[in-house]
C-alpha cells in the first residue's frame, strides 16, 4: 500500500526533529544554585534560611527532573519551584511563631514579669483561640501537626509512628498548616477590626 505523501512528510519531520536530552542535575545545580539562593533570600525575607531553602528546592528538582517541559526555560521552572518552597516555609515559620508563643510550657500559667492584668487576659484569650484553631482540624491533621511542631519530630518518624507513607504525611502536614494558618489569621483580623481595639491600643 502506498503511504500518502502527507503522512510521509509528517514521518520525515518527526524523524528529523531533534530529541530533547534529559537534563543533568549536576549541570542544573552548578548553573542555577546562586540564582535560587538569591530568589530565596528576596522572597523569604528576614529569618529565612537560604541554605535550607536552596537544598529543598533542589531536592524537588531531583525528584521532578523527568517532568521538565522542554518548551519552558529552566530558570522559569526553577523560580516557580523556589516560590512554592518559600511560600510553604513562610507559612511554616508563622505557624511556628504562634506555636512557641501560645503553647504552654513549664510555668506558662504564671504571669510574665511586668505583664498587666489586661495583657494577661489577652494572652489567655489568644491561647484559647490557638487551641480552638487546632481543634478545628480533623484528627489526622491535628495529630501530624502536633507531632511535627510540638514534638519536633521529622516526617519519616511521624510516618512510622502513624503507619502512613512519608508522602502522605507531607500532604497532611501541608493541609494542616494551611487550615490552621487561615483560621488564626482570620481571628487576628477580626480582633484588629473589633470596636474599641484601637482605643485600647492607644491608651497603653
Amino acid at each position: 500500500m502506498t503511504v500518502p505523501s502527507s503522512d510521509r512528510d509528517r514521518e520525515r519531520d518527526a524523524s528529523e526533529r531533534p530529541a530533547h536530552k534529559t537534563l543533568d542535575f549536576d549541570a542544573v545545580y552548578q548553573e542555577h544554585a546562586q540564582n535560587v539562593a538569591r530568589w530565596a533570600a528576596r522572597l523569604g525575607g528576614p529569618g529565612v534560611d537560604v541554605e535550607d531553602i536552596t537544598q529543598e528546592v533542589f531536592l524537588v528538582v531531583d525528584r521532578r527532573l523527568q517532568e521538565f517541559n522542554h518548551g519552558s526555560r529552566v530558570s522559569t521552572w526553577l523560580f516557580s519551584i523556589t516560590a512554592k518552597v518559600v511560600a510553604n516555609d513562610r507559612r511554616r515559620r508563622k505557624v511556628r511563631r504562634w506555636w512557641l508563643r501560645l503553647t504552654p510550657n513549664a510555668g506558662a500559667d504564671t504571669p510574665h514579669e511586668g505583664e498587666t492584668p489586661l495583657e494577661q487576659i489577652e494572652t489567655r484569650e489568644r491561647r484559647r483561640q490557638f487551641y480552638d484553631a487546632l481543634e478545628a482540624l480533623n484528627e489526622r491533621q491535628r495529630r501530624v501537626l502536633v507531632l511535627f511542631e510540638l514534638e519536633d519530630m521529622p516526617v519519616a518518624d511521624i510516618a512510622e509512628l502513624t503507619g502512613q507513607r512519608a508522602g502522605n504525611v507531607r500532604v497532611i502536614l501541608h493541609r494542616a498548616r494551611a487550615a490552621f494558618l487561615k483560621r488564626m489569621t482570620a481571628r487576628e483580623l477580626r480582633d484588629a477590626l473589633a470596636p474599641g481595639k484601637a482605643g485600647r491600643e492607644e491608651g497603653r
